[in-house]
């Protein structure tokens, strides 16, 4: 078995799982722009300790390259948990993160995450750099 094989994608408006990627379409090369990722945009994920999403991350494979270059990885670790869990803990983080990214070609973003119980979810979008 593969790992691809293991990756689950959909559309986001209809599953609270998969990953999604906000940023311009077209960029200047060189040119720093922000790129937000998160899960559960149109549809809230759950966020417990029984079920959360762990991390999302962030690649981009350059048009005609063979490899994906990591961007970025974040990991969310505060889920409310709580030594009574009747009572929720002092803290939970969201999985939502935004990044500064500069390209010099266009390609593709992929963003991975990573649920605790319905595994790994991916989905991309093209970025055209002039």
């Amino acid at each position: 078995m593969k790992l691809g094989e293991l990756i689950q994608s959909g559309d986001f408006k209809g599953e609270k799982h998969v990953p999604v990627i906000e940023a311009p379409s077209t960029v200047k090369a060189g040119e720093a722009f922000m790129v937000n990722v998160s899960v559960g945009k149109e549809i809230p994920h759950p966020n417990k300790p029984e079920h959360h999403i762990c991390w999302i991350q962030l690649l981009y494979k350059p048009a005609g390259g063979k490899f994906a270059i990591e961007l970025a990885k974040f990991d969310y670790t505060a889920h409310a948990a709580s030594m009574d869990p009747a009572v929720p803990g002092p803290a939970m983080t969201e999985p939502a993160s935004t990044v500064l990214v500069k390209l010099a070609k266009s390609g593709t973003l992929i963003v991975q995450s990573y649920c605790n119980i319905h595994g790994l979810w991916e989905s991309s979008e093209e970025i055209e750099v002039q």
